[in-house]
């Protein structure tokens, strides 16, 4: 027997099967956060075929009552009229911010040069406040036990800072990958658009303050920029019984 003689056997078939793998309808609610969560790819090409806007509805149904849920959490740091207070400004800042937001957005990628709709961008958007707002509820398990065991203001407003650029930063990734998907690769007018994004929203906690602690009045009486309004909390001292712990009776101390 020669070596030629010597029959090989055939070659191994490739890991993922050689053909990319079948696209799974979206339909409802359930449907949508799988998509979000596993399979991004199916989503992006949904929200290009007729009859998406109830894909994007679902998906802004997901972030409302995700943020709803995340506030509720934060509203258990005061208590009292806080635990349907704060859920309800959330939500109303979340979508109030992507609907001021939504114009630039739609200016810029056509600007950036991509060949999409406002459809299209809508359904990128709602996708973004879906993705971010399912990883807050995430951490409200994290933020809730810190909130019982802390009366300091300061610190549960930075933690829940820091669980909302965690939370944004992700779903940016989902979001700028779509841009891609769509023939824009985010250019400096999407990073830019970020950053406005997310100035809006930081502004949007303050103007519909207080959400963590206690007014005697529903909105601010006043208008602040939110670095005047972080400055100023951050000065103010907090002794026990001093401005700023929670559950104090309203009236006894400013928005937050």
């Amino acid at each position: 027997m020669t070596p030629n003689d010597v029959s090989l056997p055939p070659p191994l078939p490739p890991v993922d099967g050689g053909a990319p793998a079948p696209e799974v309808p979206i339909q409802g609610v359930f449907s949508a956060m799988e998509a979000l969560l596993r399979r991004p790819a199916d989503l992006w090409s949904h929200l290009r075929k007729p009859g998406a806007g109830a894909t994007i509805l679902a998906l802004i149904g997901i972030a409302a009552l995700c943020m709803g849920v995340y506030g509720i959490v934060i509203g258990t740091f005061a208590g009292g009229d806080q635990l349907w207070a704060a859920p309800l400004k959330v939500v109303l800042g979340l979508l109030i911010s992507a609907l001021i937001c939504l114009p630039s957005l739609y200016i810029f990628a056509c600007l950036g040069g991509a060949k999409t709709k406002l459809s299209e961008v809508v359904g990128l958007l709602a996708g973004l406040l879906a993705l971010m707002t399912i990883l807050l509820v995430g951490f409200a398990p994290i933020a809730w036990i810190f909130g019982q065991s802390t009366d300091s203001l300061g610190w549960m407003g930075f933690l829940h800072l820091g669980f909302w650029a965690v939370a944004l930063g992700f779903a940016l990734r989902f979001f700028f990958a779509g841009f891609r998907v769509l023939g824009q690769g985010g250019g400096a007018g999407l990073k830019a658009w970020m950053i406005l994004f997310a100035l809006v929203m930081v502004q949007m906690t303050t103007a519909l303050r207080p959400i963590l602690g206690q007014a005697p009045t529903f909105l601010p009486p006043e208008k602040r920029f939110f670095l005047s309004h972080w400055t100023q909390h951050l000065k103010e001292p907090s002794p026990a019984g001093a401005e700023g712990q929670r559950g104090a009776p309203a009236g006894a101390q400013p928005a937050r």
